[in-house]
């Protein structure tokens, strides 16, 4: 028997309703307080549990969500299995280090603030939405899941369409380790379940999505005030510089294009190839790409691709490789490539979450940046050239994520944080700074002795030292800083010989 057939995980029912939903969150809440009260590196002996499971039935695991997204286990294994078990490696060797109480240095403390000790403290939130994607159900939910439970929340999970199966098999696998099975609630997958969770009144949403789901979320949330970190949809670039290998960059384009049929947030679509490069690119790509077996397409995508495309064709561009379903009467589609795009062309404004490639010829770095700029989506970009060159490119362009020489894999490191910009999200999700996204900052500050000089009610005059101590500290020149500190010495004395407490000579001082 897999452990995911143990009838003590049986299969966690979800029905719909608020009700149900604002049940779940009763419980979610009730159980976290004591799950926040164990310490850091407690509840990493769960995380490490967790690992070990994920390596121990890996194979299962994989069939599992294989089935939910009609992917090769193999894939499956590589895509979403390693990554994840990284992922909690990640968690156990730094969370203790990232979560840990941060006392702040007394060098840089402010000289009036002498005798304050401050600390910094990251508390868990309370209960968090996670609003998973189908297109990776186990890797992208399960780390932002574990990163959760790691900062002490409790979780409600909305799986993507069609995933129940794998967020279920995510939650027994918790359980197993050794969870609170309230920790974890699994809600339904109809967005019916999102809105009943932010009325019911969760602490934080935690969305992987399209941008319009994220402006609809967001409106939900707005007269609750909850905060949210939204990863949402991409139109990403890819730069082929003049110095690039135009091999290495078509055989990464095409890996993009097969890599779960197309259907990743930071897969090209629009490549900015230089202009002596285009012609040996778009034949590369056209003897590349027509070996690729189709992928599976939503009707609805295959539609609003054909569309698209055609439209594009009519203003120039040309229609390289690939069949769009025209239609919408299929499931499946060739990987598409259309050369001599321009960047103002819909096909290069909107989200397509399909294989689909447009090729716009540019001059120079320059030109590709105005050109990638246009797009709302900011998500990843990726860069193909001499490392040198292309990492000063890197850092002009705008994007959560860039790769150079290579796509889409290097962002499974863990410590790499994972975000967008404009349209493709805000906040962070993975690695250290996805991890303190999950916390609520508290700053302690303690003052010693008994001396509290501002109790005192200010008096005629005390503008004088007030001035005088703010030219000694940060005045341009030595010298004035000098001068001012002889000024402010000679205010104090002055001061000491009122008494801290003199009456005023003017009472609207005080």
């Amino acid at each position: 028997m897999q452990w995911y057939d143990n009838p003590t995980f049986a299969l966690l029912e979800t029905h719909t309703g608020p009700g149900t939903v604002a049940s779940d969150l009763l419980l979610a809440r009730q159980a976290q307080p004591g799950w926040a009260a164990q310490s850091v590196r407690q509840r990493l002996r769960l995380i490490r549990r967790v690992r070990h499971l994920v390596a121990e039935q890996a194979l299962s695991l994989a069939q599992e969500v294989a089935s939910a997204t009609q992917r090769s286990p193999a894939e499956t294994l590589v895509a979403e299995i390693l990554p994840l078990a990284d992922a909690c490696r990640f968690l156990e060797r730094e969370a203790n280090r990232l979560l840990k109480p941060q006392r702040l240095s007394t060098w840089s403390r402010p000289f009036w603030l002498t005798g304050i000790k401050a600390e910094i403290h990251r508390e868990p939130l309370g209960v968090v939405l996670l609003i998973a994607p189908s297109n990776y159900p186990l890797f992208l939910a399960g780390v932002q899941l574990l990163q959760a439970l790691t900062a002490g929340n409790a979780v409600l999970l909305k799986p993507g369409d069609r995933t129940s199966a794998v967020a279920v098999a995510l939650t027994r696998l918790c359980r197993a380790a050794g969870l609170d099975p309230h920790l974890i609630r699994v809600l339904p997958e109809p967005p019916a379940a999102v809105q009943d969770a932010i009325e019911a009144g969760v602490d934080k949403v935690i969305l992987t999505g399209k941008a319009a789901t994220g402006a609809a979320v967001l409106a939900e949330l707005a007269p609750h005030l909850t905060p949210a970190t939204l990863e949402l949809s991409g139109c990403d670039a890819a730069f082929v510089r003049e110095d690039a290998d135009v091999d290495l960059a078509a055989n990464a384009l095409q890996y993009s294009l097969r890599l779960n049929g197309g259907a990743t947030c930071i897969a090209p679509r629009r490549v900015f190839v230089a202009r002596a490069l285009a012609d040996a690119l778009a034949t590369r790509l056209a003897s590349l790409v027509p070996q690729l077996p189709p992928s599976p397409v939503p009707p609805a995508t295959c539609s609003r691709v054909h569309h698209l495309v055609a439209e594009a064709c009519r203003q120039g561009a040309r229609h390289l490789t690939g069949t769009d379903g025209p239609n919408g009467t299929v499931t499946a589609m060739t990987p598409i490539i259309v050369a001599d795009a321009k960047p103002v062309m819909r096909l290069l404004q909107e989200e397509v979450f399909a294989p689909v490639l447009a090729l716009v010829p540019v001059e120079d770095d320059a030109e590709a940046l105005r050109a990638a700029n246009v797009c709302p989506y900011a998500l990843g970009a990726t860069i193909f050239g001499q490392a040198d060159t292309a990492h000063r490119l890197a850092q002009h362009v705008r994007a959560g994520v860039v790769v150079i020489n290579d796509v889409i894999v290097p962002t499974a490191d863990p410590r790499l944080p994972f975000g967008g910009r404009g349209h493709s999200g805000y906040g962070m999700t993975r690695g250290a700074a996805g991890l303190l996204e999950l916390t609520a900052i508290k700053s302690i500050t303690t003052r010693a002795g008994r001396w509290r000089p501002h109790y005192a009610p200010l008096q005629l005059g005390d503008e004088s030292l007030f001035q005088t101590y703010i030219a000694a500290v940060h005045a341009a020149s030595w010298r004035q800083r000098a001068l001012a500190w002889v000024a402010c010495s000679r205010a104090l004395m002055a001061q000491s010989r009122r008494g801290p407490h003199a009456p005023t000579e003017d009472p609207s001082c005080a």
